[in-house]
């Protein structure tokens, strides 16, 4: 199944869910209405006939206030949780790792994570480690990639190898691109408004019983109704959460499996995955958390983190773990071995082979042959394989120290950005530039711009994306300096470069979530035919960044077009790419209102048209990344060359010589 197919089926799930959710409240509004009709209406004569159990008012009533309770339980804890992933690794207990750390351990995390978060084309997240937890778990939070964050416990970093490391992010990242995450705090909110109900019950059973004692002398009849309202609405709360906690608890076990395949699939390395879950089994704190908010997040853990029970096995949110051994390992026996944890030492700093990056490079480099390449980089497209997370890891071993050092300091990645948007054609447009700097920045980027200058296209991108936790260290004044800097050095030269276009919009996308709400574009188009206009606004910039001749270019949007199977007429192609760009700004945004199947289509075209002269270079490449980007489909690293492309059964673990860097 495709990346694609995956995010539909995420989709679908979520909707299955709604309406097992919506089923539970009505169900509970019938319940508490037939406690009260219990209460208040038992022997009561209606007039005009009819059976005493039925009242429309309290029938109104009853239903206006359950869902009243629900709604805003669900309601609060919603809004809590749309300022991303960070509030559930910080309930957690969570801390952030900071980008410039000098533990080895959580160095050598971060590197896994940059990895991982490069080959398969989406932000770096946030990562945060719970240093109260000595069990083996992570996970992955978030509403969308651009707030994720990937928390793993202490004992996550002292107990695990980094192949067995390798393999839980990668679980955790196939969280990200199977679109689990909103499910996942979904699931929170819902059963927060349930559990609002027995909160309420709970409280009136107490004010009841308070209130019941000192007004016994003056009780008539059927006495005070508060203790019995009180209980049925405890009771009917806690049942609607029992049966919430099992929907969650089966969608989540699929979900774990699917999540075990795709890392699987990812690494290239079952004894990875499989060594991390044995050493659960083995670790004298197995998987446990004991955050007081681990039950909320149950279904978002890489293991189960509640305390083992019979109570707790009917609730599980995760297979058993020798049902998750025994996928990859069918003959393993079901013994644990106790696992010590190994004393942490930092390796030696390996240096850099000179000549490594030409001895990788069997073709000229920034050209690939089109067809080939961009066929597959749309198929694995939320996909990765191993040959995208090996040239992920050569990718950051080629950056210079220097960089990288920069890379996770704010004003080191601010000028980065910053260095990597200055014009190279014209020294003195870029010194133009220089001066629309802050002095601060302006020092830094002058420092760096050397390095810059002959840095590579294809690591651009990687180095960018490096870049976003750092940047989101900046407070909301700084980010506002650093947007208004951004738009002045884009439009410096009165044509934005599209790379530049592309590039920006990426950086926008993914920062702004961290300083202000961003509220995200329902799906409301299901057919590409009232996306026609956007479609060839976005298509004819494809055919002129790769073209100058005018006939080519024409060609090339012919050949896009024809892949989106429009029944529409084709408009004509732009004399030139002047004034394409705000256009290209509004049709991207437009286009992600779209339903998933249908960016894939506008993907492909984009691929289609890029490719159409057999010829991919390095700078469509990236600028596709970065267009899938905008369309929320990741794309995983360029290869290093079309065979590395279709070559995902090697089974090398790239890495190891940055665990120290």
């Amino acid at each position: 199944m495709d990346f694609f197919a995956r995010q539909d089926k995420a989709r679908q799930a979520s909707r299955w869910l709604v309406f097992w959710f919506a089923l539970a409240v009505v169900l509970t509004v019938v319940a508490v209405y037939a406690v009260l009709a219990l209460v208040f209406l038992r022997g009561e004569h209606p007039v005009g006939g009819g059976p005493w159990w039925w009242n429309p008012e309290l029938a109104l009533w009853t239903a206006a206030g359950t869902l009243v309770v629900i709604g805003g339980g669900t309601l609060f804890k919603m809004i809590e949780l749309s300022r991303g992933g960070a509030v559930v690794a910080i309930s957690l207990g969570g801390r952030p790792v900071s980008p410039q750390t000098t533990d080895p351990a959580e160095r050598r995390l971060l590197n896994v994570v940059e990895e991982m978060a490069i080959a398969s084309g989406v932000p770096v997240p946030d990562v945060y480690v719970l240093d109260a937890e000595e069990g083996i778990n992570a996970f992955a939070a978030g509403l969308s990639p651009s707030d994720a964050v990937i928390g793993v416990t202490r004992g996550c970093l002292r107990a695990l190898s980094r192949d067995e490391l390798q393999g839980v992010i990668a679980h955790e990242f196939s969280h990200i691109l199977n679109g689990d995450m909103r499910l996942n705090l979904r699931l929170i909110g819902w059963l927060n408004g349930l559990l609002c109900l027995a909160i309420l019950g709970y409280y009136l059973l107490r004010a009841g019983a308070y209130s019941g004692g000192r007004s016994s002398s003056n009780r008539k009849g059927g006495g005070n109704p508060l203790p019995l309202i009180g209980l049925a609405l405890l009771i009917i709360g806690w049942i609607g959460v029992f049966f919430g906690r099992l929907i969650k608890s089966a969608v989540s076990r699929q979900r774990e499996y699917l999540a075990d395949a795709a890392a699987v699939q990812f690494t290239r390395n079952p004894a990875g995955l499989v060594g991390a879950l044995k050493k659960i089994g083995g670790w004298l704190a197995g998987s446990r958390i004991l955050s007081p908010a681990a039950e909320q997040a149950s279904h978002m853990f890489f293991g189960n983190g509640l305390k083992p029970s019979w109570v707790e096995s009917l609730f599980s949110t995760h297979p058993p773990l020798v049902e998750r051994i025994r996928v990859w390992e069918p003959d393993f026996d079901g013994n644990f071995p106790l696992v010590t944890p190994p004393e942490w030492e930092a390796k030696p700093k390996k240096p850099k082979k000179p000549g490594k990056r030409a001895a990788r490079r069997p073709q000229p480099a920034g050209v690939m042959a089109g067809a080939v390449a961009a066929a597959a980089l749309l198929a694995h497209a939320g996909t990765p394989k191993p040959a995208h997370l090996r040239r992920a890891a050569e990718l950051l071993d080629e950056l210079p120290d220097d960089l990288l050092s920069a890379a996770r300091d704010p004003l080191g990645a601010c000028a980065l950005v910053y260095g990597v948007l200055l014009a190279r054609e014209s020294d003195e447009l870029a010194e133009v530039q220089l001066l629309a700097l802050p002095a601060a920045a302006e020092a830094e980027v002058r420092r760096l711009l050397p390095r810059l200058r002959s840095l590579p296209m294809s690591h651009r991108l990687p180095l960018i994306e490096l870049c976003l936790p750092a940047l989101r260290q900046m407070s909301p004044a700084q980010f506002d300096q650093f947007e208004t800097t951004l738009r002045k050095l884009v439009e410096a030269d009165a044509e934005i470069d599209l790379f530049e276009f592309a590039l920006l919009k990426m950086v926008r996308r993914h920062l702004t979530p961290a300083f202000r709400p961003v509220k995200r574009p329902p799906v409301q188009f299901y057919s590409l035919t009232g996306l026609a206009r956007e479609c060839a606004d976005l298509l004819a910039a494809m055919a002129w960044i790769g073209q100058t001749d005018p006939a080519a270019a024409t060609q090339a949007y012919e050949a896009g077009w024809k892949t989106l199977g429009l029944a529409a007429p084709q408009p004509p192609l732009p004399e030139s790419k002047a004034g394409l760009l705000s256009k290209v700004d509004a049709a991207l945004d437009r286009l992600t209102e779209a339903a998933m199947p249908l960016r894939a289509r506008v993907l492909e075209a984009c691929l289609q048209t890029a490719a159409r002269d057999g010829v991919l270079a390095e700078r469509e490449a990236e600028l596709l990344r970065a267009v899938a980007d905008a369309l929320e489909c990741p794309l995983p690293v360029w290869p290093a060359s079309p065979e590395d492309a279709e070559d995902s059964e090697d089974s090398d673990h790239a890495g190891e010589a940055r665990d120290d860097r």
